[in-house]
């Protein structure tokens, strides 16, 4: 008998190009990813929550104690995200206020996420698509590196990243994707269980971090239960509940609680902030339809994203029956039957799928909080499998033509033209878009184009394009879109609130006073709107009715300062100097830093001869407008 021949061992020299080779592509990535998005530099902030959030909010300026407390306890702007609030004081104590710093941290995260990306898209498809050459491992580095590149330079990413506010979509990304990628190395056959262990315990902490950045990963634990079955096949037919299956169970459980925790937060922190809609306001059968409609919408807008805007409002009556929404639920359908058939032939497209849902599910609007029906910043994690299943889709082109050139015909010229060209499209695209979020201005007139030629047109853009105009003092414009918002959607209170109030600052109180009127014919129970009035009441001299409309907003809301005060100044008015030194003291106990309390008390107090303590009032009142107004240049 002959011996049998010696396996030679493959070549180790040609290792170091492969591993080179992932430095330069991700090298690669990141430098187109910040070539697209470099005009994001030159972004201000926008009035569309930076100002709330950033702009006007001193509290998170600084990492002493004080701010720390705060960032950890807060739910301001209806979000739990003290990681987030860490790194925006970061670049308050390196940047100041110069929106440059804050959008160039946003940035360097998000290039981040696309290398942590570009190993992730990596591992799944040596997963599922096992190599077995060197010629197939550059191949399949050049699919992670179009995979990485579709999902950074999207144009559905700019939201994310333009909109400085949005820092926690691409923190909390960052560490989503590093848990993910620690967890598959945990799931290594070959390492050792200490290794697991320890691995698992680094996914378990990015997690963590994850969710401190935003709430949004708190699906995650049902993602990594798809990956246990695809790509890793860990779990499935006949391996649910093995002995061997029940490792993969337990050390689901740590995750499962950070998830519980993350989510039992999460409504607590959008009704604090009065984000919640409830089943009364936005009934069943509608956000049913708005959720079919938004697994469709970034479905489509991966494939044409085209009209891209900052805010797609809710519709107030939403017909589920209407052909969007009917539209919508047949493509959901039909995708999820397609998938299901070829679940044998194309595992990686039921996967993706089902990842999708998971991870949108928390906002499609079954449980609804704002005016968005959809938003492009939900896109950034759920969207994750459609570029992994391109770039598995141009490695699966490569692998099957490998032997094309033999035959004369070159795939790879062809595929490396088809990618630039989708890549290049994506850019151009991307960097258009990034220009929308340059200042408030330019921001609210796209939206405000994109709504008005849309199905779904909405009186919030008009009203919110208004309050900008009021901002800026151009409250003739203000009042063309006011009337605009109440002529789309004419049964919201708010809208003929803030018409009032544009009018009253243009000197017409009886219009004014007509639109609160109205206002609180829809809703009698809006304590700003009786404040109002009463005060638009007061200016023309309709004191008595003032009176009866000012006591209304405090019985509504009883710690209203501004409504005390308002109410004193009537009765002092009237005569009645002592009722209104009890309301202006009420109100300065309320609201201490409330400077007009302070003088108004001050100058009822001098009118009763106590000329002492008028004279510290005085001087409290114009402390306090000093100190208003250094924050202010500060900021």
């Amino acid at each position: 008998m002959s011996k049998p021949k010696k396996k030679k061992p493959a070549p180790q020299v040609l290792r170091a190009p492969i591993k080179q080779s992932d430095a330069w592509v991700a090298l690669s990535v990141v430098i187109v990813t910040f070539i697209v998005f470099f005009p994001a530099l030159h972004n201000e902030f926008v009035a569309w929550d930076d100002y709330q959030l950033l702009v006007q909010n001193p509290h998170y300026r600084g990492l002493w104690w004080t701010q720390l407390r705060w960032m950890f306890t807060t739910f301001h702007m209806g979000h739990y995200q003290p990681l987030s609030w860490i790194t925006f004081a970061l670049d308050y104590l390196v940047w100041g206020m110069n929106p440059l710093g804050y959008h160039l941290t946003n940035l360097i995260l998000h290039a981040a996420n696309a290398v942590l990306f570009y190993f992730l898209t990596l591992r799944l498809l040596s997963l599922a698509l096992p190599t077995r050459s060197v010629s197939e491992d550059l191949d399949l580095k050049a699919a992670a590196g179009f995979a990485a590149l579709f999902f950074a330079i999207h144009p559905l990413r700019v939201e994310s990243v333009a909109w400085a506010t949005e820092r926690r979509d691409v923190l909390s990304g960052l560490f989503f994707l590093a848990t993910i990628l620690w967890y598959l190395q945990a799931a290594k056959a070959t390492i050792t269980d200490r290794d697991r262990r320890r691995r698992l315990g680094a996914a378990l902490i990015c997690y963590a971090l994850s969710l401190l950045s935003k709430a949004s990963g708190v699906t995650l634990p049902a993602v990594l239960l798809v990956l246990d079955v695809y790509p890793l096949k860990r779990l499935g037919p006949g391996k649910w509940f093995t002995p061997s299956a029940r490792p993969i169970w337990w050390e689901k459980i740590p995750f499962l609680i950070f998830a519980a925790g993350a989510a039992a937060i999460a409504p607590l922190a959008q009704q604090d902030a009065g984000a919640m809609q409830s089943v009364h306001e936005h009934g069943i059968v509608p956000r049913v339809a708005q959720s079919l409609y938004g697994l469709a919408f970034y479905l489509w807008k991966t494939i044409w994203p085209t009209d891209l805007s900052g805010l797609y409002e809710l519709p107030p009556n939403l017909n589920p029956f209407a052909w969007p929404f009917l539209l919508s639920g047949a493509t959901v359908v039909a995708v999820s039957t397609v998938v299901f058939i070829l679940r044998r032939r194309w595992p990686a497209g039921l996967a993706s799928w089902i990842c999708y849902v998971i991870i949108l599910f928390p906002v499609l609007g079954i449980v609804q909080s704002g005016w968005q029906m959809v938003a492009d910043r939900y896109s950034y994690l759920s969207c994750l499998a459609w570029a992994i299943l391109a770039g598995g889709g141009l490695y699966y082109y490569l692998r099957k033509n490998s032997g094309a050139q033999r035959r004369g015909w070159k795939p790879f010229p062809l595929a490396a033209g088809v990618s630039a060209g989708i890549i290049i499209a994506l850019g151009v695209l991307t960097w258009r878009q990034v220009q929308v979020w340059h200042d408030t201005d330019g921001l609210w007139n796209h939206i405000l184009a994109i709504t008005d030629n849309s199905t779904f047109r909405s009186g919030n853009v008009h009203h919110l394009l208004a309050r900008f105009e009021v901002s800026r003092g151009n409250l003739d414009r203000a009042i063309e879109h006011f009337r605009k918002s109440i002529e789309i959607e004419p049964d919201y209170p708010p809208f003929y609130n803030d018409l009032g109030n544009a009018l009253a600052r243009r000197g017409r109180l009886d219009e004014a006073i007509e639109n609160y009127r109205r206002a609180l014919a829809l809703n009698p129970r809006l304590s700003l709107v009786h404040f109002n009035l009463g005060s638009a009441l007061a200016l023309q001299g309709h004191l008595r009715e003032a009176e009866q409309h000012l006591e209304e907003a405090l019985r509504i809301k009883p710690d209203y300062a501004e409504a005390y005060n308002n109410l004193g100044k009537v009765l002092a008015a009237e005569g009645y100097i002592d009722k209104a030194i009890y309301l202006f003291r009420q109100a300065a106990q309320i609201k201490p830093d409330f400077a007009e309390a302070h003088q108004s008390l001050a100058m009822a107090l001098a009118e009763k001869g106590m000329k002492e303590e008028a004279a510290w009032e005085l001087q409290e009142a114009l402390r306090i407008t000093q100190s208003q107004s250094q924050i202010q240049a500060g900021q």
